[in-house]
């Protein structure tokens, strides 16, 4: 007589609950640190810059608006320290506008010659010395809009001196240390200037660009050298992932 099989106990199902509890625990990453342009992480880094640099300010020496704006148009590829020798001796033999407006182009050549682009330059100094005394009545002109009229002037030198001469935060200074860290920080992905300020004008606080400018500059010059920065003296190195960093 044949006998029956006995069917093997069939596994039991797991219910809906378990495998749910399952999937989630498998799926659930590590918490990861803020990133980026998370608000806490830029309030952070902005924490951070005060606490290292809380009187951090331009660097080119000048008594007024004009003399920065003509600071700043020399320190184009070219240190401050530089244009603050050049200009030591070049504002007691060129006062005002005037006397650039009207110098004799090869002589104001060789007096700014150490700043290097020293044919460029002087045609944009003598020309912003011309415009400003024949469109703003021999006034560095206080709006974004009108400063970008004069010969040699672009954004960067805008900000800085509507920012330092006249405390108009009209935009982001964006200068190769700000270019530079911005990136670095993950603050911007960009590499353009006028995009990298754009950025920035959107997660920085507008009472601070003025001065976070100011400290980025200052950090860059100070500690976050480009071939060698120096993140052991770091206070912003925990939130830094640089891949370069020497720490």
């Amino acid at each position: 007589m044949a006998t029956k099989s006995k069917k093997k106990p069939s596994p039991k199902k797991k219910s809906a609950a378990t495998k749910s509890r399952t999937a989630k625990s498998a799926k659930t990453p590590k918490p990861a640190r803020a990133a980026g342009t998370d608000p806490k992480r830029v309030a952070a880094i902005l924490a951070k810059l005060d606490e290292a640099y809380p009187s951090a300010t331009c660097e080119l020496k000048h008594e007024n608006p004009f003399q920065l704006l003509v600071s700043t148009i020399l320190s184009a590829q070219c240190t401050d320290v530089r244009v603050n020798q050049v200009t030591e001796t070049l504002y007691k033999k060129y006062p005002d506008p005037k006397a650039f407006a009207y110098a004799t182009p090869s002589e104001l050549e060789q007096d700014i010659r150490p700043t290097g682009f020293f044919r460029n330059k002087t045609k944009s100094v003598m020309g912003a010395s011309k415009a400003i005394i024949d469109k703003f009545g021999g006034q560095v002109p206080r709006t974004m809009e009108e400063i970008l009229t004069l010969p040699g002037v672009a954004r960067k030198t805008g900000n800085v001196v509507l920012g330092t001469a006249y405390g108009i935060a009209s935009g982001v200074v964006v200068d190769t240390h700000v270019l530079r860290l911005s990136r670095r920080l993950d603050l911007s992905r960009n590499e353009d200037p006028k995009k990298v300020e754009q950025d920035l004008m959107k997660i920085i606080p507008q009472e601070k660009w003025i001065q976070f400018s100011h400290q980025l500059i200052w950090h860059g010059r100070r500690v976050c050298f480009a071939r060698k920065p120096k993140c052991i003296e770091c206070n912003m190195e925990s939130l830094c992932y640089a891949k370069d960093k020497t720490v």
